[in-house]
């Protein structure tokens, strides 16, 4: 009987310095006890991905490809200054994919009911053509729904129900967030609207001002404008928020972090009943969650001493909040998967073409509504 084989993506420093992007031919996985066998058909790239796929030290104007079809490989320089950060992973070549959607085509026992099954999973290693999961790990969809479609059906809108988890728990009744245009950032749009949330709206683009608008947003601030600072108070004091959500990390030359603090400052002196030399009694909390903007953050502390600037994951939010709720949380992403939580792409791609340098260099720059979609059976 000849063995069967299933082709992944792999992602290798090496110890002369370079990233090597490649494709694995590797044996075709079978499910154990209580796991299943998901044929891929749709795996997102995130910018989560992106820390593994080509890390943040890639010399992009470096990148080189060599060989054709599944001998493709990208070859790029890691940035000298950067090397030393990258030596827990020299040499190793990892598998790379955070979520994805496919069809359950085979199971060992116990979850023998789940074959043929759609699921969106968010099991590691997704840029491959099959791929073993626990059973329990996969978010059934409806028998209408496509594995596309569920291909981004955890890190985004689990990540946006996580920041509402995260606004009950620790007493905040209204939301601040950056980069708001994204795939996420429109999710939150919704999901706030139809939890009557109150919500502040931070992007850099008139357009992206105009697309958040016509999904229902009524405060909406544009660090382009001459006008930011006082618009972003003015929208919050109108919502009373004092907790913010940064995807960028630096953003706006690396003050935008800061910016929103002193804002919220300013919004809780404007109904403060007295004056205190150390600032308004109104705790302050921004979390950064992602790094689209490698900048540093820069605080110029004119927020009092009620504030705190942290860290979020959505993992580590989900052993917070206990598996009842997080499984809530999942019915409700498979319930709207094609509304609330759709994800839009702008071009599908295969193995080959995740490896072409001018499509590196697209889905690297993480660019508002250039969001791509791996497609491991695409030939």
């Amino acid at each position: 009987m000849s063995k069967e084989f299933s082709k992944e993506i792999r992602s290798n420093v090496t110890s002369d310095g370079n990233i090597e992007i490649s494709i694995a031919s590797v044996e075709k996985p079978v499910p154990a006890e209580n796991e299943v066998l998901i044929k891929v058909e749709a795996s997102p790239i995130n910018p989560s991905d992106l820390g593994l796929l080509i890390s943040f030290a890639a010399d992009l104007d470096s990148l080189n490809v060599s060989g054709s079809g599944d001998e493709t490989v990208a070859k790029m320089k890691v940035h000298p200054g950067l090397m030393k950060a990258m030596t827990p992973r020299l040499d190793q070549s990892m598998k790379v994919g955070n979520e994805g959607g496919g069809v359950i085509e085979d199971a060992g026992t116990g979850a023998e009911n789940l074959i043929g099954k759609t699921v969106g999973v968010a099991g590691g290693a997704m840029y491959s053509q099959y791929r073993c999961v626990p059973a329990n790990s996969c978010l059934v969809m409806d028998d209408s729904t496509t594995s596309a479609e569920a291909a981004s059906s955890f890190v985004n809108p689990l990540t946006v129900l996580g920041f509402i988890e995260t606004m009950k728990m620790e007493n905040h009744t209204a939301i601040l967030h950056t980069a708001a245009a994204s795939n996420l950032g429109q999710m939150l749009v919704k999901v706030c609207k139809d939890d009557s949330i109150p919500l502040v709206n931070i992007v850099r683009k008139s357009e992206q001002v105009d697309l958040l608008k016509n999904l229902g947003a009524e405060h909406v601030c544009n660090t382009s404008e001459p006008d930011f600072m006082d618009s972003l108070v003015n929208a919050l004091v109108a919502t009373g928020a004092t907790l913010g959500f940064d995807a960028t990390g630096g953003g706006n030359e690396g003050k935008l972090a800061g910016q929103i603090l002193s804002a919220m400052e300013i919004a809780a002196n404007k109904t403060a009943k007295e004056y205190s030399r150390y600032g308004s009694d109104t705790f302050k909390q921004v979390y950064i969650y992602g790094g689209l903007d490698q900048s540093p953050t820069i605080l110029n502390r004119s927020f009092g001493m009620q504030w705190a600037l942290g860290g979020w994951l959505l993992t580590p939010m989900i052993g917070k909040i206990g598996m009842e709720r997080f499984q809530q949380m999942r019915e409700r992403v498979a319930k709207e998967i094609k509304t609330t939580f759709a994800s839009h792409y702008t071009q599908e791609i295969s193995f080959e073409e995740m490896l072409q340098p001018e499509t590196i260099k697209a889905y690297a720059k993480q660019a508002t509504g250039e969001k791509y979609l791996v497609t491991p059976h695409k030939s």
